[in-house]
This record gives structure tokens, C-alpha cells and sequence, in this order.
């Protein structure tokens, strides 16, 4: 059996990710264009009627400027809390609006996905984690620190995608000013190179296999720089950029539901992206 995950895109510039298994799939946030997910799926061979649902993160326009025309065209429920839907002043057709509560899996199917609050500078952010069987996928973007929640399901995660927003010497040493450095790095902002490395060295379960390392800034940060670091530590995980500006490959996370034993691994292709 198998969950196949994609980055869609993943910066600043906007965010959106895909897990899915044969029979259904969600996005989680909706960052970018309904136009623009639209190609980046045909473009991979994923059907866009097989999406049966978007999570929302947090109300920050990287994460949801997308959301209202593609939940729209293709009716599309919406999981997002009361308060992301409205400091985000997100206008969606009632009947699409669904809410979701922190440690409360939903079930889609075959997924059962379980939101938990992380520490971020929005209203009311949340991560998640997205369960097929035996299979745990994570999605760890906009986190400040990486707190007890955090480990707690990075250790489940046969795949994951992590922040590795900034190289701390290259933002503190970079053009922006002071409070905007501060803010990025005062723990409700972005998780560092180095704080994402210390999460996988420490916490990585032997069963993980892939790690999308993601959200990486334009200005402070370089995808050479962040696979190089995580590559000397990778073991058998598979270490992958995701891109600012395209889709990932698809990467088929395989399992056995007697065991959380990865049974294939794709070798990783990502640095021609950029």
C-alpha cells in the first residue's frame, strides 16, 4: 500500500501540499492559484477530482489565497477554525465551511487527518499530521520552535514535511531590519536550518523515509546549503528540497499495515528544480 505526497509549492510566495492514496486526496493550505494547482497537478498526473477536501493552517495569504476560487470551482469542504476564517477574511460558500479541533482526528476516507496547535504569530495556527493505514505523514511549516507537540508526532512520521526557513548568519547578517529579523526567529516565527536539523538528528524514527524540507526563504536561505547540511545526516531517509517555484515529483511513501517498515525509497531528484 502507499500514500504519495507532493510539494505543490512551498515558500513565502505560497504554500500547498498534496497527500493522497489511490481512491482520495487533500491539500494541505491552498497557497497558491487555483490555475496555477490546477497545471502543477496535470502536470504530475493527479486528478483534481480526486481532491476531497483543503486544510487550513493558519490565515497568513501564503497558506490561503488560493482557497476561495478553488474550493468554489470544484466544491470543495474546507477545514479551517472560526478564527483563521476570520482574521483571514476568507469569504467561502457556507455549506463548503467545515470546522476541525485540535487532537480530533478527521476521517476522508481512508485518511485520518489530526490537527495540532503549534506556535506561530497568527490567530490560531495548527499543523498536522496525515494517517493511511499504518502510514504517518507530517506537515511541520510555520513553526517558531519546534515544542512537545511537534516531536511527539515527528516521531510517528514514516514522511514529513519540515521548515528550514532560514541560515541564522544570512538573515542576521542580511538587509532586513531588525524587527523583522526578530520576528522570524523569536520563536512564533520560522523554524531555523540548524533548530529543523536538531528536530530530525534527535527525534527521527528509523522508519522515516522521505523528509521534504521546506519553506525555505528566498533571501536567507539556499536549497544547496540546507541538503548539503541535512544530507551528511540523512541515513536511509531521502532527503528532498521543495520548491518556490514548481511542483515536487510524486514520492510514493510504501508500507505494510503488520509493519511501519518502509519498503521502497526513491533516490532523490529535487536540486534541479532551482
Amino acid at each position: 500500500m502507499a500514500v504519495f505526497i507532493t510539494s505543490l509549492n512551498s515558500g513565502s510566495n505560497g504554500n500547498c501540499y498534496y497527500i493522497g492514496n489511490e481512491n482520495e486526496a487533500i491539500l494541505i493550505d491552498a497557497g497558491i492559484s487555483c490555475r496555477e494547482t490546477e497545471k502543477r497537478m496535470k502536470r504530475l498526473g493527479l486528478s483534481v477530482q480526486k481532491l476531497k477536501a483543503i486544510f487550513i493552517s493558519h490565515e497568513h495569504g501564503d497558506h490561503i489565497s488560493g482557497v476561495p476560487v478553488l474550493s468554489k470551482k470544484y466544491q470543495l469542504p474546507v477545514y479551517i477554525t472560526a478564527a483563521t476564517q476570520r482574521f483571514g477574511r476568507l469569504h467561502l460558500e457556507k455549506q463548503l465551511v467545515k470546522r476541525f479541533k485540535a487532537d480530533k482526528p478527521v476521517i476522508i476516507g481512508g485518511l485520518h487527518i489530526t490537527a495540532f496547535q503549534k506556535e506561530h504569530d497568527a490567530s490560531d495556527p495548527h499543523s498536522f499530521i496525515v494517517a493511511a493505514g499504518s502510514a504517518r505523514v507530517g506537515i511541520f511549516t510555520d513553526i517558531g520552535i519546534a515544542c512537545k507537540q511537534v516531536i511527539h508526532y515527528f516521531k510517528q512520521c514514516h514522511a514529513a514535511f519540515l521548515e528550514a526557513n532560514y541560515d541564522e548568519e544570512m538573515l542576521m547578517s542580511g538587509s532586513y531590519p531588525y524587527h523583522l529579523k526578530k520576528r522570524i526567529s523569536d520563536g512564533k516565527g520560522h523554524l531555523s536550518n540548524i533548530q529543523a536539523l536538531e528536530l530530525f538528528k534527535k527525534h527521527r524514527p528509523p522508519f522515516m523515509s522521505h523528509l521534504v524540507l521546506s519553506h525555505l526563504s528566498k533571501n536567507n536561505n539556499k536549497p544547496e546549503l540546507v541538503h548539503e547540511l541535512f544530507q551528511r545526516h540523512a541515513g536511509n531517509t531521502t532527503i528532498i528540497i521543495a520548491s518556490r517555484n514548481k511542483e515536487t515529483e510524486i514520492f510514493s511513501i510504501d508500507y505494510d499495515d503488520k509493519s511501519p517498515k518502509k519498503i521502497k525509497r526513491e533516490k532523490p531528484k529535487q536540486l534541479s528544480l532551482f
